[in-house]
């Protein structure tokens, strides 16, 4: 059977738990750093801009729509196309400080009159949307993200033992931010799809943090005498061809879709992939390393006033509830 990596192998991941954890927390420090500094790039869902509804010919698509736009000057535009090909209809978002709505639609107009004839053009519509939506969305973004991590926390405390939901939230609030720090240096535009894809991150990468915690617990009940670093080295290894494969057709998937969803899509699709990476990182070296962290945390607790140079840390496994 062919494996992509060798099922008795012994990589001493958690040796270098402290070197990895050091990098993440500068990963994350770099990331609010940017956030206060350079900031996000807002789409017009946060910043608010004009909303025009157009009819164009059936030749026309959106790319051919989007390079006439921009050809007239407008920037920061999302172009999403109504019902099906035929009715030849597209919602026209742009993202123009300083112009009202009437000057962007002028704009358009002046932009489709270079190609178009008046008659094969129609603006069935137009709109604004304001700024103070895209506050209250903002809000509405960080509540849902707290409140899905705040879930899992208990999730995980009462699925294995509360020593591990430490780890997995910590795991997967890494993820979030360092995938906003990536944001942040390319200065992709962040709008609501990218807050989507954040959102289904935090629940893609705590399944397979959830794969590597109950391969740790099956591995205590059957080694209760190893230490907590051969435990959890031993479940990694043994997790690590699942993590790498799933990793990898997950991204497949999500890169054809990057290549080839469109301009609307892409910032969404890149927040996925970029957060694929990210948790497959963070499931092997974080999660799994703060499971040692607590777990010597709690013995070092237990033992004080005793004197006793710690020698080895065991996380008992009657101590976990089963499934």
């Amino acid at each position: 059977m062919f494996h992509i990596i060798p099922p008795d192998s012994h990589f001493d991941f958690m040796k270098k738990r402290k070197i990895w954890i050091s990098l993440s927390i500068l990963a994350i420090v770099l990331s609010f750093y940017g956030l206060f500094t350079k900031g996000l790039n807002y789409g017009i869902d946060f910043t608010g801009g004009a909303e025009v509804k157009v009819h164009v010919p059936q030749t026309w698509n959106t790319g051919t729509l989007r390079e006439t736009l921009e050809k007239g000057g407008l920037t920061g535009l999302k172009i999403l196309q109504l019902g099906s090909a035929q009715d030849s209809e597209y919602m026209i978002r742009a993202q123009e400080e300083g112009k009202d709505l009437n000057q962007v639609v002028d704009q358009m107009k002046k932009s489709l009159s270079s190609t178009l004839q008046p008659n094969e053009f129609e603006i069935k519509s137009a709109d604004i949307v304001g700024p103070s939506a895209g506050g209250l969305l903002r809000k509405n973004g960080l509540l849902a993200a707290f409140y899905a991590l705040l879930a899992i926390l208990l999730y995980v405390a009462i699925r294995f033992d509360f020593r591990y939901a430490p780890g997995a939230v910590v795991a997967l609030f890494h993820d979030a931010v360092v995938v906003i720090g990536v944001f942040i240096v390319f200065q992709i535009e962040f709008d609501l799809t990218v807050l989507a894809a954040i959102l289904a991150l935090i629940g893609y990468s705590n399944n397979d943090t959830i794969i590597v915690f109950d391969r740790i617990r099956e591995t205590l009940k059957l080694n209760p005498g190893k230490t907590i670093e051969d435990v959890v080295n031993e479940s990694v290894n043994q997790t690590l061809g699942r993590t790498i494969m799933t990793s990898i057709c997950t991204f497949v998937s999500v890169a054809a879709l990057y290549l080839f969803g469109g301009h609307v899509l892409q910032p969404f699709s890149f927040a996925l992939m970029t957060g694929i990476i990210v948790g497959c990182y963070s499931s092997v070296f974080i999660a799994s390393s703060l499971v040692i962290v607590i777990a010597h945390y709690r013995e070092d607790q237990a033992k004080s006033g005793k004197g006793k140079k710690r020698r080895e840390v065991k996380l008992s496994p009657e101590a976990h509830i089963g499934i």
